[in-house]
């Protein structure tokens, strides 16, 4: 995400880093190249400009050529006017009304069906609303089949009525079922085109009328850059949306669409999709992802993640595994789905503050557990209990059986071996002992 960006910002940013003199002339080659980087993202070149000069302003009204150290504190400020570029504060979903409509709006391609059925697993699971999905794109082949397959996935009933053509009666035949069997919101996904159109504009617009909805989402395909921030305006200016959803924003290098989409039309990003399963949804804050933009990972919503996916009760029942050395590898099983569950693996380690340089070029599968768990699948219910039998046969027979070599299982075990103890010094108070242990670790590193 912004691989490409963030190298070069931090590039434009490393002049003025450490303690070296800084001059006005510094400050000026740095917002240059800072502008570089973001036309080079595909920011609008008014936008690029208004930015840097608005950094370079403030650069020089808080004394960064006199501070002690002008890098962090030019960071900063581009950290700041970035965050305040791409919205300021994040912008919650208006969930008003019994029930709430929500009526989806893009152009085709723009992953419009799919973010659908996002929305609607995120508010089941996270906001515990009971969501209908209504099919009203009735021009693209398999469209109606397509949200079918989506809400079956996530368990979401969907109304669809493929004897009707007429996307108006659909929408509010849909409302209607909603409020008799108890639905508390209503998603409604209408139809794209490959291009902005008369057509298509004038029959989203009467959906718009004839619904009233709360909420009106613009979903575009951050992939497709300042083409996005365009096609956004078209939108604004006949349906004048809520807001804006950013999709396949983990294969996008650019970013231009992110930064800039807000100046353009004043409407916030309220959500972005990470990914294809359907918990790659996070909601969209300027400041998190100024900071991973600039390198510095999201650690908050890391442990959002973690916490999602945090279960009180199985953590308990592991605490006494642990005190009594019955920690196993079902339980270490358990442990690795949770992780899983939490996203792409490599949006999760660029999280981590730094890891995104270190990631750079190198490719983290999202199966990246899967050699581990066919091992612990190869194992008998037995074995996985007490690890401690495994001997030579054993290995050989369950590296057969998962199709991997006896020495994946021997490391497979050494770390699980290490892990448990780990655990356990941290179950017994040890974890003084432990982190002193680190701490001489890291010293003779």
């Amino acid at each position: 995400m912004f691989d490409n960006l963030s190298e070069k910002l931090d590039k434009a940013l490393h002049t003025l880093r450490g303690h070296g003199q800084i001059t006005e002339i510094n400050v000026a080659e740095t917002t240059k190249e800072v502008r570089r980087a973001l036309l080079d993202a595909d920011v609008n070149f008014k936008i690029a400009k208004e930015f840097t000069n608005r950094v370079k302003e403030k650069a020089l009204g808080q004394d960064v050529l006199t501070t002690l150290q002008p890098g962090q504190l030019m960071v900063k400020i581009v950290k700041d006017e970035l965050t305040q570029l791409m919205g300021g504060e994040s912008e919650g979903i208006n969930l008003s009304g019994t029930p709430s409509v929500i009526l989806m709006s893009g152009l085709q391609g723009s992953g419009k069906t799919t973010f659908s059925g996002k929305l609607a697993n995120y508010l089941k699971t996270k906001k515990t609303k009971k969501p209908l999905l209504v099919a009203c794109d009735v021009y693209r082949p398999a469209a109606i089949d397509q949200l079918h397959v989506v809400g079956e996935q996530i368990g979401v009933e969907v109304y669809s009525d493929r004897e009707n053509n007429d996307p108006v009666a659909i929408a509010k035949a849909g409302i209607a079922k909603a409020k008799a069997e108890g639905f508390n919101v209503v998603i409604i996904d209408t139809a794209g085109r490959l291009a902005v159109d008369e057509a298509m504009m004038t029959e989203i617009s009467n959906i718009h009328s004839a619904i009233q909805p709360q909420e009106t989402l613009f979903v575009v395909d951050s992939m497709t850059g300042q083409d996005a921030v365009n096609t956004a305006k078209a939108f604004n200016d006949v349906l004048n949306f809520d807001g804006v959803i950013l999709t396949k924003l983990d294969g996008d290098t650019r970013g231009g669409a992110a930064i800039s989409i807000k100046s353009v039309v004043d409407k916030p990003i309220k959500f972005i999709g990470t990914g294809e399963k359907m918990e790659a949804i996070d909601v969209f804050y300027p400041s998190r992802m100024a900071d991973r933009i600039l390198g510095m990972g999201d650690v908050v919503s890391l442990v959002e993640r973690a916490q999602e996916q945090f279960d009180e009760e199985e953590a308990r029942k592991i605490q006494k595994k642990i005190a009594k050395n019955k920690f196993g590898f079902d339980d270490f099983l358990s442990q690795i789905q949770q992780i899983k569950k939490m996203g792409n693996m490599k949006d999760l380690m660029g999280m981590i503050p730094g890891m995104g340089k270190a990631l750079k070029g190198i490719d983290i599968d999202d199966d990246a557990f899967k050699h581990i768990e066919a091992i612990i699948h190869s194992m008998t219910p037995d074995e996985r209990a007490n690890p401690s039998k495994l001997n030579h046969s054993r290995k050989k027979r369950i590296a057969k059986g998962s199709g991997r070599q006896v020495q994946e299982v021997n490391q497979l075990l050494k770390q699980f071996d290490q892990m448990s103890k780990m655990m356990k010094m941290m179950q017994g108070g040890g974890g003084k002992k432990m982190m002193q242990m680190m701490g001489g670790a890291l010293g003779r590193n």
